[in-house]
């Protein structure tokens, strides 16, 4: 199934936010959407959420005109706003029992929800009390509680710590095998980690739509890694394939590899050899920070 948008447009008086956006997102991938400030991401997803409903161009979904079929496709549509608004005197699971109510979704599911954002163990705990972070587990676990087959995540890392991204962004590829995900995001290295696919939007306009894998093609691997404890480079050297490591900040470190075979697993066994925690673990696509400077400067 695919969600298919053609040439849309939207004006806010004489400015057009969108100018004509056309691309095709398909089930079981996530799609990142870039973009530098005002350049149209938010009004898309305004849109394709049904929150903004004067715009020109079409939009279908599974054959479903969206102008004729609004109401059936927002009901398999999931959205995390980037202010994530929540009832702070609300306990997490009356709140998500409250939103069930609206979906009429039997109590069944909530637990099965809760387990799958990390929340079982604050369900009784009011919402104003909680983190930053786990705040914004309730607001994503309220997107994923009607088992939505579209989903739209605007920033959803938004004041987590290191070991909190890493298990979002594991549930959101584990989402994007069979839902069509869409995630906003200026951090270019969490697009990096969790997408198919990316497309980057400048002054409304779709200015690129790539997929990462095409953009992994022939460049250099280089690791990012985050751990609990400062490790001399010269130790890090000695991981197959090494050829430079610097550290770029505390604890974190670039590994650069004369090697196109992923060698994470390797950097793991290293931590794990010498009794050390990965906080953060990427990939970085150097050509992707290239593209999105070249389209977006």
């Amino acid at each position: 199934m695919a969600l298919v948008l053609d040439k849309i447009k939207k004006k806010y008086g004489s400015l057009e936010a969108l100018q004509g956006i056309s691309m095709e997102l398909k089930t079981g991938e996530v799609i990142g959407l870039l973009g530098p400030n005002g350049a149209g991401k938010s009004t898309l997803m305004k849109i394709i959420t049904g929150e903004i409903d004067h715009w020109e161009g079409t939009i279908s979904y599974n054959g479903k005109d969206f102008r004729k079929s609004s109401k059936s496709i927002q009901q398999i549509t999931g959205y995390l706003p980037e202010n994530n608004p929540l009832y702070e005197d609300l306990f997490v699971l009356e709140y998500l029992q409250y939103t069930a109510s609206l979906y009429k979704i039997k109590k069944a599911s909530l637990d099965f929800v809760l387990n799958q954002v990390g929340l079982i163990a604050h369900k009784r705990q009011k919402i104003g009390t909680l983190s930053k972070g786990y705040q914004q587990r309730v607001g994503l676990a309220a997107a994923l509680l009607h088992d939505p087959e579209i989903l739209i995540l605007d920033e959803p890392t938004t004041g987590l710590d290191p070991n909190q991204m890493v298990s979002i962004r594991k549930l959101i590829r584990t989402l994007g095998k069979d839902k069509i995900v869409i995630l906003s995001s200026h951090i270019l290295s969490e697009v990096e980690s969790v997408c198919d696919r990316v497309a980057i939007i400048k002054e409304g306009k779709l200015v690129a739509n790539k997929n990462l894998e095409e953009l992994r093609k022939g460049q250099q691997q280089i690791i990012q890694v985050e751990f609990d404890y400062r490790v001399e480079t010269e130790a890090l050297s000695k991981i197959p394939n090494v050829s430079k490591v610097v550290n770029t900040f505390d604890f974190r470190y670039e590994i650069f590899l004369d090697t196109q075979e992923d060698m994470r697993t390797q950097v793991f066994d290293f931590a794990h050899d010498n009794k050390l925690k990965i906080l953060a673990l990427q990939l970085k696509n150097e050509n992707l920070e290239q593209l999105f400077t070249k389209l977006t400067t």
